[in-house]
């Protein structure tokens, strides 16, 4: 990652201190990794060290400090931020939420210490093994406690403890605990009145004690049960091998408690109320309710930190984010969230329609001898060489489309010294559509990064081919073309856009733009969309919509002519496989025909104008 990383922690009042607290020990571990990071808490001195947390100053900074930095990541731990504080943000840096609400389809990407109660706008990371947990911990969460002396209890509810519920919690436990149970109420370092709560708890037989928000996890190992609330804390308990038992603030967090699979006493005094009943029988720790909590805290811990303690900050310095701001076709900023995913986000674009990805980090470009005979072979059952003839058939079906286009639009007078069969073949790999081309009567050219692909074509084929990307790597001066081709290739480009433009400048008027490209319209995606976009290679930077695409090619100066459905797969049909294999996959083919089903599909355009303005530099 190129840049310094800005962590942004909400603890304003009413929002806890576990935000900071995390946020803290994210910023240490990635200095310990090396990078220089900084934390910033809004609102409070500045966003330097709130009052009542003894934190290493320099590890805080201040407003008017964060514009003189260059940003490679801006993470947010704000609870709920808000569109237009959103945006001060994104114009910083790349931007991650963390267990964030509001505007959470605009982040980049979202990782989720915390599990939430809504299947609605999952994020990318779903991963409590990312909290700082603490490294001290019992040997189980119940036979080998290993503890002499009465059962322990702790009851914490966080930094602040907004609800105010640790006295009345304590009180509860002491009142129906008896000798039996040693009671402790820890209060955080943003408790509003630690001396007036410890004064209420005197004479209860509870041991009052003070944290400071930094290392009084490592405490959790010394008790039989942790009561609290669902955060952090719960978190941090379930990593100790301490059971757990909730109780909880209000609705919203007793349907998280519910859902990430805790025992919960109840909300607020009703909770508070049960208490007893869930952990005594006549004074005493009852041996078979104290058994299911434990059984349930450990299926909970199998569930959410079965990796053990994992370290978030070097996960962050793993990224080197890529991230579109505008659609990379048209350069629109209207969007809509279609699926996230660990290393990246779809979105599509409500103007012309392309979905498109943003990624944690580039994807690999590995168009090498693999990528053409072991990949190739797995995927289609032979090397790209044994299937050339299949492959150069296709072309020319396909150049016999382009030869009737050009036919039909070519200018009456070419350039000087421009043939009018030129044609430039992107991504042309070993070439058989460059050996089409020539078969039927044009000046082929091609490029590609696979290097061995390249001197295949030059001396095998003996045609000219170039080394590398389009256009940035053809020689200058760069000849005009009457055909430019992208066969499943326009979808590795990250700036399609750029692309297209390249082709109007490099073809003249009257030439063809042809490619052929995923389809978002096809029996796949509309099976499901997640599968589809799970399944999309990592290195398809966007998928096309064939219904979509001529507003798109107008902006850069082509007129769609032809549209070609392909890859039409019977057997991806809902239901398909109920039907005998013969007369099923006829009728599933037709349906997949007449309605345009294919999961591929191929353009014809011609270049019928220059470049709008908004696109005249690619």
């Amino acid at each position: 990652m190129t840049g310094d990383v800005l962590v942004v922690a909400a603890c304003g009042e009413g929002r806890g201190g576990g935000h900071l607290i995390r946020s803290m020990a994210l910023v240490e571990s990635l200095r310990r990794s090396g990078a220089a990071a900084f934390l910033h808490a809004p609102g409070n001195h500045g966003g330097k060290v709130p009052a009542g947390f003894p934190l290493p100053g320099d590890l805080f900074i201040g407003e008017e400090e964060i514009p003189s930095r260059s940003w490679g990541l801006v993470v947010l731990d704000l609870f709920r931020t808000e569109k237009k504080e959103f945006a001060r943000w994104t114009s910083l840096g790349p931007v991650v939420g963390i267990d964030e609400g509001g505007c959470r389809d605009d982040f980049d990407f979202l990782i989720d210490l915390l599990p939430r109660s809504r299947k609605k706008n999952p994020p990318n990371v779903l991963c409590p093994a990312f909290l700082p947990l603490p490294k001290n911990a019992r040997p189980s969460f119940y036979e080998d406690r290993g503890l002499p002396g009465p059962f322990r209890v702790l009851v914490s509810f966080g930094a602040e403890d907004p609800a105010g519920l640790t006295v009345p919690a304590a009180l509860a436990l002491a009142k129906e605990a008896g000798t039996a149970c040693r009671i402790t109420a820890l209060f955080g370092p943003l408790h509003k009145s630690p001396a007036e709560s410890e004064a209420a708890l005197a004479g209860t037989g509870v041991l009052a004690v003070r944290g400071n928000g930094n290392g009084t996890r490592e405490m959790f190992s010394g008790y039989d049960l942790v009561l609290t609330h669902f955060g952090l804390g719960a978190f941090e308990a379930l990593a100790a091998k301490v059971p757990v038992l909730l109780v909880s603030p209000g609705t919203y967090h007793e349907t998280l408690a519910k859902n990430a699979g805790f025992v919960s006493a109840g909300i607020g005094k009703r909770g508070l109320r049960r208490l007893g009943s869930f952990l005594f029988s006549g004074g005493l720790p009852d041996e078979k309710k104290l058994r299911r909590i434990a059984e349930t805290s450990r299926a909970a811990a199998a569930r959410w930190l079965d990796t053990g303690p994992l370290d978030l900050g070097g996960f962050f310095l793993s990224w080197t984010p890529v991230i579109h701001r505008r659609c990379p076709a048209c350069a629109s900023q209207r969007r809509r969230l279609l699926g996230r995913f660990p290393d990246r986000t779809y979105r599509r674009c409500l103007d012309c329609g392309i979905v498109y990805m943003d990624r944690t980090t580039p994807p690999p470009q590995e168009y090498n001898t693999a990528y053409f005979f072991e990949n190739y072979k797995k995927q289609y059952g032979k090397t790209y060489l044994e299937d050339f003839p299949a492959l150069k058939a296709n072309g020319k079906r396909r150049l016999g489309i382009i030869k009737a286009l050009l036919a039909e639009n070519s200018p009456k007078a070419a350039p000087a010294g421009v043939s009018p069969l030129r044609l430039l073949d992107t991504g042309c790999a070993y070439g058989p559509f460059l050996e089409a081309a020539g078969e039927e009567g044009f000046v082929p050219e091609g490029i590609d990064p696979a290097e061995n692909a390249v001197r295949h074509v030059r001396e095998k084929l003996k045609f000219q081919a170039f080394h590398g990307f389009f256009p940035e790597d053809l020689p200058g001066p760069v000849n005009m073309y009457n055909v430019i081709t992208f066969w499943f290739v326009i979808e590795h480009l990250e700036d399609p856009g750029a692309a297209l433009a390249a082709a109007n400048r490099l073809l003249v008027p009257g030439g063809v733009l042809a490619f052929s490209t995923p389809s978002f319209s096809g029996v796949s995606r509309r099976g499901s969309l997640r599968t589809f976009l799970e399944n999309s290679p990592g290195d398809h930077w966007t998928v096309w919509d064939p219904g979509k695409c001529a507003g798109l090619l107008s902006r850069c100066g082509f007129t769609l002519r032809k549209r070609v459905i392909t890859g039409h797969h019977p057997e991806r049909f809902p239901h398909a496989g109920r039907f005998p294999r013969s007369c099923g996959r006829r009728f599933f083919l037709m349906l997949s025909d007449v309605f345009g089903l294919g999961d591929t599909f191929e353009v014809y355009a011609v270049k019928t104008g220059e470049l709008s303005p908004e696109n005249r530099d690619g």
